[in-house]
Protein backbone atom coordinates (compact mmCIF):
# COMPACT_ATOMS: atom_id res chain seq x y z
CA UNK A 1 0.00 0.00 0.00
CA UNK A 2 1.19 3.82 -1.31
CA UNK A 3 2.35 5.72 1.59
CA UNK A 4 0.26 8.23 2.39
CA UNK A 5 1.23 11.81 3.90
CA UNK A 6 -1.20 13.27 6.37
CA UNK A 7 -2.18 10.30 9.48
CA UNK A 8 -3.76 13.37 11.94
CA UNK A 9 -6.23 16.03 11.34
CA UNK A 10 -3.41 18.37 11.18
CA UNK A 11 -0.95 16.74 9.06
CA UNK A 12 -3.88 16.12 6.45
CA UNK A 13 -5.05 19.43 6.44
CA UNK A 14 -1.92 20.81 5.40
CA UNK A 15 -1.87 18.33 2.80
CA UNK A 16 -5.42 19.49 1.38
CA UNK A 17 -4.23 23.08 1.32
CA UNK A 18 -1.01 21.86 -0.71
CA UNK A 19 -3.24 20.06 -3.11
CA UNK A 20 -6.24 22.34 -3.47
CA UNK A 21 -5.41 25.84 -2.06
CA UNK A 22 -1.85 26.46 -2.55
CA UNK A 23 -1.56 27.53 -6.25
CA UNK A 24 0.94 25.09 -7.04
CA UNK A 25 1.59 23.52 -9.96
CA UNK A 26 -1.10 20.30 -9.84
CA UNK A 27 0.48 18.20 -12.99
CA UNK A 28 4.04 18.45 -11.05
CA UNK A 29 2.64 17.24 -7.27
CA UNK A 30 2.06 13.26 -8.49
CA UNK A 31 6.17 13.32 -8.84
CA UNK A 32 6.56 15.01 -5.80
CA UNK A 33 5.18 12.50 -3.79
CA UNK A 34 6.59 9.69 -5.71
CA UNK A 35 10.00 10.92 -4.77
CA UNK A 36 8.97 11.47 -0.89
CA UNK A 37 6.94 8.16 -1.12
CA UNK A 38 10.62 6.71 -1.91
CA UNK A 39 12.31 8.07 0.79
CA UNK A 40 14.36 10.79 -1.41
CA UNK A 41 14.10 13.73 1.25
CA UNK A 42 16.53 14.19 4.04
CA UNK A 43 17.76 16.80 6.87
CA UNK A 44 13.85 18.18 6.80
CA UNK A 45 14.46 20.98 8.90
CA UNK A 46 11.39 24.14 9.44
CA UNK A 47 12.32 27.45 11.34
CA UNK A 48 10.70 30.68 10.96
CA UNK A 49 9.56 31.70 7.07
CA UNK A 50 11.12 28.79 5.57
CA UNK A 51 11.24 24.86 4.90
CA UNK A 52 14.78 23.29 3.88
CA UNK A 53 16.16 19.88 2.93
CA UNK A 54 18.24 17.56 1.07
CA UNK A 55 16.69 15.49 -2.03
CA UNK A 56 18.50 12.66 -3.91
CA UNK A 57 18.00 12.89 -7.42
CA UNK A 58 19.61 11.49 -10.70
CA UNK A 59 22.86 13.35 -9.69
CA UNK A 60 25.34 11.92 -6.77
CA UNK A 61 25.24 15.14 -4.92
CA UNK A 62 21.28 15.80 -3.44
CA UNK A 63 19.90 18.67 -4.80
CA UNK A 64 19.13 21.94 -1.80
CA UNK A 65 15.43 22.69 -1.32
CA UNK A 66 13.76 25.57 0.34
CA UNK A 67 10.19 26.47 0.35
CA UNK A 68 9.83 30.44 1.47
CA UNK A 69 6.90 30.50 3.66
CA UNK A 70 5.14 34.28 3.61
CA UNK A 71 5.29 35.11 7.70
CA UNK A 72 2.60 37.09 9.31
CA UNK A 73 3.35 41.10 9.90
CA UNK A 74 2.60 42.04 13.61
CA UNK A 75 -1.18 43.04 12.59
CA UNK A 76 -1.86 39.32 11.87
CA UNK A 77 0.01 38.34 14.91
CA UNK A 78 -2.06 40.94 16.58
CA UNK A 79 -5.23 39.43 15.46
CA UNK A 80 -4.38 35.87 15.72
CA UNK A 81 -3.82 36.31 19.50
CA UNK A 82 -6.76 38.06 20.07
CA UNK A 83 -9.01 35.13 18.35
CA UNK A 84 -7.00 33.12 20.57
CA UNK A 85 -7.32 34.60 23.96
CA UNK A 86 -10.92 35.42 23.25
CA UNK A 87 -11.76 31.45 23.19
CA UNK A 88 -11.23 30.32 26.80
CA UNK A 89 -10.74 26.47 25.30
CA UNK A 90 -8.34 27.68 22.52
CA UNK A 91 -6.12 29.52 25.43
CA UNK A 92 -6.07 26.76 27.75
CA UNK A 93 -5.01 24.32 25.62
CA UNK A 94 -2.61 26.23 23.85
CA UNK A 95 -1.18 26.86 27.52
CA UNK A 96 -0.89 23.14 28.04
CA UNK A 97 1.00 22.93 24.97
CA UNK A 98 -2.14 21.65 22.62
CA UNK A 99 -3.22 23.15 19.28
CA UNK A 100 -6.85 22.25 18.78
CA UNK A 101 -8.18 21.66 15.03
CA UNK A 102 -10.94 24.30 15.77
CA UNK A 103 -7.81 26.82 16.01
CA UNK A 104 -8.30 27.07 12.11
CA UNK A 105 -11.85 28.28 11.86
CA UNK A 106 -10.91 31.00 14.70
CA UNK A 107 -8.28 32.68 12.85
CA UNK A 108 -10.02 32.91 9.78
CA UNK A 109 -12.76 34.46 11.32
CA UNK A 110 -10.06 37.15 12.07
CA UNK A 111 -8.40 36.80 8.61
CA UNK A 112 -5.58 34.82 9.29
CA UNK A 113 -4.78 31.57 7.87
CA UNK A 114 -2.41 29.07 9.19
CA UNK A 115 -2.54 26.85 6.75
CA UNK A 116 -1.21 27.80 3.32
CA UNK A 117 -3.37 29.57 1.12
CA UNK A 118 -2.30 31.14 -2.91
CA UNK A 119 1.27 32.84 -2.67
CA UNK A 120 2.08 30.97 0.78
CA UNK A 121 4.75 28.97 -0.52
CA UNK A 122 7.31 29.52 -2.59
CA UNK A 123 9.77 26.43 -3.44
CA UNK A 124 13.17 26.66 -5.20
CA UNK A 125 15.60 23.90 -5.62
CA UNK A 126 19.36 23.63 -7.08
CA UNK A 127 17.90 21.59 -9.77
CA UNK A 128 18.39 22.50 -12.94
CA UNK A 129 14.36 22.16 -13.56
CA UNK A 130 12.72 25.58 -13.11
CA UNK A 131 8.76 24.59 -12.47
CA UNK A 132 6.92 25.89 -9.69
CA UNK A 133 7.21 23.41 -8.02
CA UNK A 134 9.94 20.60 -9.46
CA UNK A 135 9.35 17.33 -7.91
CA UNK A 136 12.29 17.66 -5.61
CA UNK A 137 10.58 20.89 -3.92
CA UNK A 138 6.85 19.26 -3.81
CA UNK A 139 8.38 16.50 -2.10
CA UNK A 140 9.72 18.65 0.47
CA UNK A 141 6.34 19.76 0.86
CA UNK A 142 4.28 16.31 1.69
CA UNK A 143 7.08 15.24 3.66
CA UNK A 144 6.33 18.62 5.93
CA UNK A 145 3.13 16.73 6.46
CA UNK A 146 5.48 14.29 8.98
CA UNK A 147 6.46 17.69 10.47
CA UNK A 148 2.64 18.63 11.14
CA UNK A 149 2.00 15.40 12.08
CA UNK A 150 4.35 15.67 14.70
CA UNK A 151 3.91 19.11 16.00
CA UNK A 152 1.22 21.38 14.68
CA UNK A 153 2.81 24.03 16.33
CA UNK A 154 5.30 23.70 13.61
CA UNK A 155 2.69 26.23 11.47
CA UNK A 156 3.09 28.75 13.94
CA UNK A 157 6.71 28.45 13.49
CA UNK A 158 6.39 28.56 9.90
CA UNK A 159 4.70 31.63 10.01
CA UNK A 160 7.20 33.83 11.78
CA UNK A 161 6.76 32.96 15.67
CA UNK A 162 7.45 29.83 17.73
CA UNK A 163 4.66 28.21 20.44
CA UNK A 164 6.18 29.52 23.28
CA UNK A 165 6.48 33.55 21.73
CA UNK A 166 2.70 33.03 20.44
CA UNK A 167 1.66 31.75 24.27
CA UNK A 168 3.92 35.01 25.87
CA UNK A 169 1.56 36.89 23.88
CA UNK A 170 -1.90 34.88 25.23
CA UNK A 171 -0.65 35.22 28.84
CA UNK A 172 0.24 39.42 28.15
CA UNK A 173 -3.36 39.61 26.70
CA UNK A 174 -5.08 37.93 29.65
CA UNK A 175 -2.74 39.78 32.33
CA UNK A 176 -4.14 43.16 30.54
CA UNK A 177 -7.76 42.15 31.27
CA UNK A 178 -9.53 44.40 33.12
CA UNK A 179 -11.27 41.97 34.73
CA UNK A 180 -8.35 40.38 35.89
CA UNK A 181 -8.19 40.34 39.77
CA UNK A 182 -5.50 41.72 41.95
CA UNK A 183 -4.94 37.95 43.62
CA UNK A 184 -3.76 36.82 39.74
CA UNK A 185 -0.83 38.21 40.66
CA UNK A 186 1.74 36.73 43.01
CA UNK A 187 4.92 38.52 44.10
CA UNK A 188 8.05 37.46 42.68
CA UNK A 189 11.51 38.34 42.19
CA UNK A 190 10.83 41.09 39.85
CA UNK A 191 8.05 42.49 41.95
CA UNK A 192 4.78 40.15 40.67
CA UNK A 193 4.81 37.31 38.91
CA UNK A 194 1.56 36.30 36.83
CA UNK A 195 -0.67 33.28 38.18
CA UNK A 196 -2.31 32.13 35.32
CA UNK A 197 -5.84 32.25 36.69
CA UNK A 198 -7.23 29.53 34.44
CA UNK A 199 -10.76 28.23 33.28
CA UNK A 200 -13.67 26.73 34.29
CA UNK A 201 -13.31 23.11 32.94
CA UNK A 202 -16.68 23.10 31.51
CA UNK A 203 -15.38 26.38 28.85
CA UNK A 204 -11.84 24.34 28.19
CA UNK A 205 -13.64 21.09 27.55
CA UNK A 206 -14.99 19.53 24.13
CA UNK A 207 -17.24 16.66 23.62
CA UNK A 208 -14.93 13.19 22.57
CA UNK A 209 -17.60 13.21 18.90
CA UNK A 210 -17.39 16.11 16.58
CA UNK A 211 -20.63 18.69 16.44
CA UNK A 212 -21.57 19.96 13.34
CA UNK A 213 -19.59 23.44 14.39
CA UNK A 214 -16.37 20.85 14.71
CA UNK A 215 -13.69 19.62 11.94
CA UNK A 216 -13.77 15.89 12.28
CA UNK A 217 -10.57 14.72 13.99
CA UNK A 218 -8.32 11.69 13.35
CA UNK A 219 -6.57 10.26 16.30
CA UNK A 220 -3.09 8.73 15.40
CA UNK A 221 -3.05 5.23 15.78
CA UNK A 222 -1.37 3.79 18.79
CA UNK A 223 2.41 2.70 18.14
CA UNK A 224 3.49 -1.10 17.78
CA UNK A 225 4.75 -1.77 21.01
CA UNK A 226 4.74 0.61 24.42
CA UNK A 227 7.34 3.63 24.29
CA UNK A 228 10.25 3.14 26.54
CA UNK A 229 11.10 5.64 29.02
CA UNK A 230 14.11 7.89 28.57
CA UNK A 231 17.37 7.76 30.56
CA UNK A 232 17.41 10.26 33.24
CA UNK A 233 19.86 12.86 33.60
CA UNK A 234 21.32 12.03 37.01
CA UNK A 235 20.72 10.01 39.82
CA UNK A 236 17.88 11.22 42.67
CA UNK A 237 20.03 12.50 45.73
CA UNK A 238 20.37 9.43 48.29
CA UNK A 239 17.91 11.04 50.85
CA UNK A 240 15.02 10.35 48.57
CA UNK A 241 12.64 7.69 48.98
CA UNK A 242 13.37 6.37 45.42
CA UNK A 243 15.74 5.22 42.84
CA UNK A 244 16.19 5.74 39.44
CA UNK A 245 15.78 2.09 38.51
CA UNK A 246 12.05 2.51 40.45
CA UNK A 247 11.21 5.34 38.64
CA UNK A 248 11.94 3.33 35.48
CA UNK A 249 10.34 0.36 36.19
CA UNK A 250 7.19 2.64 37.08
CA UNK A 251 7.35 4.70 34.07
CA UNK A 252 7.72 1.68 32.04
CA UNK A 253 5.02 -0.14 34.23
CA UNK A 254 2.37 3.14 32.93
CA UNK A 255 3.17 3.49 29.40
CA UNK A 256 2.69 -0.28 29.21
CA UNK A 257 -1.04 -0.14 30.75
CA UNK A 258 -1.69 2.93 28.59
CA UNK A 259 -0.77 1.06 25.75
CA UNK A 260 -2.44 -1.79 26.38
CA UNK A 261 -5.92 0.40 26.71
CA UNK A 262 -5.42 1.97 23.14
CA UNK A 263 -3.96 -0.97 21.86
CA UNK A 264 -5.52 -4.11 22.64
CA UNK A 265 -8.68 -3.18 24.84
CA UNK A 266 -7.43 -4.23 28.38
CA UNK A 267 -8.32 -2.99 31.57
CA UNK A 268 -5.96 -0.62 32.82
CA UNK A 269 -5.82 -2.83 36.61
CA UNK A 270 -5.36 0.53 38.29
CA UNK A 271 -7.84 -1.13 41.15
CA UNK A 272 -6.09 -3.89 41.75
CA UNK A 273 -5.00 -4.67 45.27
CA UNK A 274 -1.14 -5.08 45.90
CA UNK A 275 -0.55 -8.49 46.03
CA UNK A 276 -2.56 -9.10 42.44
CA UNK A 277 -0.81 -6.52 41.06
CA UNK A 278 2.48 -7.97 41.90
CA UNK A 279 1.23 -10.74 40.29
CA UNK A 280 0.69 -9.32 37.34
CA UNK A 281 3.62 -7.43 37.07
CA UNK A 282 5.86 -10.57 37.46
CA UNK A 283 3.75 -12.11 34.55
CA UNK A 284 5.06 -9.40 32.53
CA UNK A 285 8.50 -9.58 33.49
CA UNK A 286 8.42 -13.84 32.95
CA UNK A 287 6.91 -13.30 29.55
CA UNK A 288 9.64 -10.60 28.46
CA UNK A 289 12.43 -13.27 29.95
CA UNK A 290 13.33 -11.18 32.72
CA UNK A 291 13.81 -13.01 36.83
CA UNK A 292 11.64 -12.21 38.75
CA UNK A 293 13.55 -12.70 42.29
CA UNK A 294 14.62 -8.81 43.01
CA UNK A 295 10.70 -8.21 42.60
CA UNK A 296 10.02 -10.82 44.70
CA UNK A 297 13.02 -9.89 47.74
CA UNK A 298 11.17 -6.24 46.97
CA UNK A 299 7.70 -7.64 48.41
CA UNK A 300 9.16 -9.64 50.98
CA UNK A 301 7.62 -13.22 49.05
CA UNK A 302 9.50 -16.14 48.00
CA UNK A 303 10.23 -16.50 44.57
CA UNK A 304 8.77 -19.77 43.97
CA UNK A 305 5.36 -18.69 45.12
CA UNK A 306 5.65 -15.16 43.05
CA UNK A 307 5.97 -17.45 40.20
CA UNK A 308 2.82 -19.67 41.02
CA UNK A 309 0.62 -16.17 41.69
CA UNK A 310 2.16 -14.90 37.78
CA UNK A 311 0.87 -17.89 36.43
CA UNK A 312 -2.59 -17.81 38.23
CA UNK A 313 -2.51 -13.97 36.60
CA UNK A 314 -1.42 -15.74 32.89
CA UNK A 315 -4.27 -18.37 33.22
CA UNK A 316 -6.71 -16.74 34.99
CA UNK A 317 -6.14 -12.97 35.35
CA UNK A 318 -7.66 -11.12 38.14
CA UNK A 319 -10.44 -13.48 39.03
CA UNK A 320 -8.14 -16.16 39.38
CA UNK A 321 -7.12 -14.71 43.17
CA UNK A 322 -10.99 -14.56 44.12
CA UNK A 323 -11.16 -18.44 43.65
CA UNK A 324 -9.61 -19.41 47.53
CA UNK A 325 -11.69 -16.42 48.43
CA UNK A 326 -15.01 -18.12 47.27
CA UNK A 327 -14.19 -21.24 48.40
CA UNK A 328 -15.06 -23.82 51.57
CA UNK A 329 -18.62 -23.02 50.71
CA UNK A 330 -21.33 -26.28 50.10
CA UNK A 331 -23.05 -26.29 47.18
CA UNK A 332 -26.01 -28.60 46.29
CA UNK A 333 -24.68 -32.14 45.68
CA UNK A 334 -26.65 -31.75 42.15
CA UNK A 335 -24.33 -28.84 41.54
CA UNK A 336 -21.32 -31.00 42.20
CA UNK A 337 -22.68 -33.85 40.31
CA UNK A 338 -21.39 -32.48 36.66
CA UNK A 339 -17.35 -32.57 38.16
CA UNK A 340 -17.86 -35.97 39.85
CA UNK A 341 -19.20 -37.31 36.77
CA UNK A 342 -16.21 -36.08 34.65
CA UNK A 343 -13.79 -37.31 36.50
CA UNK A 344 -16.42 -40.92 36.18
CA UNK A 345 -15.84 -40.63 32.76
CA UNK A 346 -12.58 -41.51 32.12
CA UNK A 347 -12.77 -44.28 34.31
CA UNK A 348 -11.94 -42.93 37.53
CA UNK A 349 -12.60 -45.69 40.54
CA UNK A 350 -15.31 -43.79 42.50
CA UNK A 351 -13.44 -44.58 45.53
CA UNK A 352 -10.42 -42.22 44.70
CA UNK A 353 -12.88 -39.29 44.16
CA UNK A 354 -13.10 -37.00 47.05
CA UNK A 355 -15.90 -34.48 47.17
CA UNK A 356 -15.08 -31.73 50.36
CA UNK A 357 -17.18 -28.35 50.34
CA UNK A 358 -17.08 -26.72 46.70
CA UNK A 359 -13.99 -29.42 45.95
CA UNK A 360 -13.26 -32.78 43.96
CA UNK A 361 -10.02 -34.19 44.29
CA UNK A 362 -8.71 -37.18 42.47
CA UNK A 363 -4.78 -37.53 43.68
CA UNK A 364 -2.86 -34.64 42.24
CA UNK A 365 -5.63 -32.82 40.43
CA UNK A 366 -8.59 -30.96 42.04
CA UNK A 367 -11.48 -29.25 40.40
CA UNK A 368 -13.04 -26.13 42.64
CA UNK A 369 -16.43 -24.85 41.82
CA UNK A 370 -16.97 -20.88 42.51
CA UNK A 371 -20.40 -19.25 42.77
CA UNK A 372 -20.45 -17.93 39.31
CA UNK A 373 -20.90 -21.38 38.15
CA UNK A 374 -17.33 -22.05 36.95
CA UNK A 375 -15.01 -24.80 37.54
CA UNK A 376 -10.71 -24.35 37.94
CA UNK A 377 -8.47 -26.97 37.77
CA UNK A 378 -5.37 -26.79 40.57
CA UNK A 379 -2.44 -29.31 40.94
CA UNK A 380 -0.72 -30.55 43.91
CA UNK A 381 2.44 -28.45 43.51
CA UNK A 382 4.20 -29.70 47.14
CA UNK A 383 2.63 -28.86 50.30
CA UNK A 384 0.46 -26.39 48.02
CA UNK A 385 -2.16 -26.36 45.42
CA UNK A 386 -1.85 -24.03 42.18
CA UNK A 387 -4.11 -22.86 39.32
CA UNK A 388 -2.96 -24.45 36.20
CA UNK A 389 -5.85 -23.43 33.43
CA UNK A 390 -8.34 -20.71 32.32
CA UNK A 391 -11.77 -21.33 34.38
CA UNK A 392 -14.76 -23.37 32.70
CA UNK A 393 -18.20 -23.87 32.74
CA UNK A 394 -17.82 -27.78 32.12
CA UNK A 395 -15.77 -29.74 34.35
CA UNK A 396 -14.86 -32.08 31.65
CA UNK A 397 -13.39 -29.17 29.94
CA UNK A 398 -10.92 -28.89 32.38
CA UNK A 399 -10.60 -33.19 33.53
CA UNK A 400 -9.63 -34.18 29.98
CA UNK A 401 -6.82 -31.54 29.80
CA UNK A 402 -2.99 -32.89 29.95
CA UNK A 403 -1.06 -32.18 33.32
CA UNK A 404 -0.10 -28.88 33.55
CA UNK A 405 3.95 -28.40 33.08
CA UNK A 406 5.67 -28.02 36.02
Amino acid sequence: MARQFGNTWWGKAWVDALEGRANLDPNRLPRGRTYARHDHVNRLEAEPGRITALVRGSRVLPYRVTITVRTFDDDQWDRLVDALTSQAAHAAALLNHELLPEVVETARSHDVDLLPGPGDLRPSCSCPDHADPCKHSAAVCYVTADLVDQDPFVLLTLRGRGPEAVMDAIRARRRARPDTSPTDVASGAEGGLLVDPGVPARSAWRPAEPTEEMSPITWPAPPETPGEPAPWASDPPPEAPFTAEGLRLLVTDAAERAWGQLAEGQPSGLLLDTSTDLARRAARRIDRGEPIQDLARSAGVPSTALTAQAARWVHAGPDGFDVDDDGRWRPSPTVLEAGRRAFLDLGIDPREIQVRSNRITVGDVQLRLTGDGRWWRYERRGRTWELVEAPSKDPEDLVSAPPAPR
